[in-house]
């Protein structure tokens, strides 16, 4: 079976975390004892993972910089890709016991110009602030910047992934047996020219969305969305909440879930469910029990 499984941010930093070297790999080490337990299990694997926090450190770095000399969001996305990625792949080999090889590929996504959320920015990004901080970061730096909980943190765009233009490259490594580290952070987004060239772009990819492009274009049996939550829960926050173990993909898009959480990967596994395959959306510990449907929320094609 072909899994695809999707990092979220808490398998890299937990929210009031500093975000150290060391405290990532900490956590990317207890996240490789999970994803090991897949591939011993027999399947093959590909893995995603966000990024926000990691791009918006970088770019706040870049600050210190002019104006004119600060790197753009597509290449800080490349930078946290490699980074990331090179974490996740030697703690993986670790975890491992060095028996499967794996690799690590930046990977690009095709966007679109005119979609809208290049006037509408609402990816958040980078550190949390109080609102006055945030209010006069983003008047030095011109960013946009909105609520996150009780928090502040800056927003870009987040324009719909397209197309995978370094598919070929993760299936001939699939092909060699490799386990695939790739689309980090959504990917690194990139606009097609009229000649048929690329260029990268100022946007941030949903790390969700892209991953279930990535599995329905691998033709994937599962696509994982790991988080610290154990489920889809209905009526989730009231005393009636209770955990959902199986959806339909007509049911899951019924449900109102928050658009800052759990509502990206609950569209992402729809999405995926919607081609044949199975989407899992529950707690990283618990991987390969939602594979096997011993845990969290599996969405399933159907109505």
């Amino acid at each position: 079976m072909l899994v695809v499984a999707a990092l979220g941010g808490n398998a890299l930093l937990k929210r009031g975390e500093p975000l150290t070297a060391g405290a990532q790999r900490s956590n990317v080490k207890v996240a490789a004892k999970s994803l090991a337990e897949i591939v011993r299990a027999g399947h093959d694997l590909v893995i995603t993972h966000g990024n926000g926090p990691q791009v918006g450190l970088l770019a706040l770095q870049g600050a210190a910089y002019k104006p004119d000399e600060a790197y753009p969001l597509d290449v800080l996305g490349a930078e946290t890709e490699g980074m990331i990625g090179y974490m996740i792949e030697q703690e993986l080999e670790n975890a491992l016991g060095h028996d499967r090889p794996v690799a690590t590929l930046l990977t690009q996504i095709v966007v679109d110009a005119a979609d809208p959320a290049f006037s509408h920015p609402t990816k958040f990004v980078g550190p949390v602030y109080d609102q006055a901080e945030a209010e006069s970061r983003a008047a030095a730096a011109g960013w946009r910047i909105a609520q996150d909980g009780e928090k502040w943190r800056r927003v870009v765009p987040s324009p719909k992934p397209l197309e995978i233009p370094d598919l070929r490259v993760i299936q001939l490594l699939l092909a060699q047996g490799v386990i695939v580290v790739c689309t980090g952070g959504g990917g690194i987004p990139v606009l097609r020219r009229e000649d048929g060239s690329m260029i990268g772009v100022e946007a941030v990819i949903d790390k969700d969305a892209a991953s279930a492009l990535l599995a329905g274009q691998l033709g994937a049996d599962a696509l994982l969305l790991l988080t610290d939550v154990e489920s889809i829960y209905q009526d989730f926050g009231t005393a009636n909440a209770k955990p959902l173990s199986t959806l339909t993909v007509s049911e899951g898009r019924r449900l109102d879930m928050p658009a800052g959480s759990m509502g990206p990967k609950l569209a992402a596994a729809c999405d995926f469910a919607e081609k044949g395959g199975v989407g899992g959306i529950g707690r990283l510990s618990d991987a390969l029990a939602i594979l096997e449907g011993n845990a969290g929320t599996r969405v399933l094609s159907g109505s």
